[in-house]
């Protein structure tokens, strides 16, 4: 049996119903969204990791390289990162499979972009995107183990809470991942 780490965290599921009325004021010079047309395994592993190596981002760790490339390659999911100066600021990914409803399932900054005002703009690129789309739907969860502005920043772009449930995870000790004690069962 592989040794875990029980963490106790509380999920919150938000929705949208309709785009939001104000227009996004933009990301800041030096910063643009760019759609993977076929991203590598080995990328997405990079992103997805340093993006929620300090949040407890596991799920995604734990699957096979192949059954994450066959993710990867359904044209109903889509990923995009946020480069700054060249290099990756961020990403996130939309799931269109249940169509008309689009899911944001990852959304998130790498540590050396966060703190630095940008996190709700690029958040509007992913709801910009999503009703360019012609979705009925945009969701997305978060949790006690996201950042501490993440539910604010969700709130603010105009998602609304739809509801809450607490969760059990057995987290892999293998993974590395840091773990909070606030978490930690």
């Amino acid at each position: 049996m592989t040794p875990v780490t029980r963490v106790g965290v509380t999920v919150t599921f938000l929705h949208m119903d309709h785009p939001p009325r104000q227009t996004s004021s933009g990301l800041p010079p030096g910063m643009q969204v760019v759609r993977a047309q076929a991203p590598s395994v080995g990328f997405y592993r990079y992103l997805y990791n340093t993006v929620g190596a300090d949040y407890v981002w596991w799920l995604r760790r734990t699957m096979p390289d192949r059954e994450l490339a066959d993710l990867l390659g359904d044209p109903e999911i889509s990923i995009h990162t946020l480069y700054a100066g060249g290099e990756p600021a961020g990403f996130f990914e939309l799931d269109a499979r249940p169509w008309p409803d689009v899911n944001l399932s990852y959304f998130g900054l790498l540590p050396h972009a966060v703190g630095r005002g940008v996190g709700l703009a690029f958040l509007r690129s992913a709801v910009d995107e999503v009703w360019r789309r012609g979705a009925r739907r945009m969701t997305v969860n978060t949790c006690t183990a996201d950042h501490p502005r993440a539910m604010p920043t969700y709130l603010r772009a105009g998602f609304q809470v739809v509801r809450r449930v607490r969760e059990i995870w057995n987290v892999p000790n293998s993974l590395g991942l840091r773990i909070p004690s606030n978490l930690r069962l």
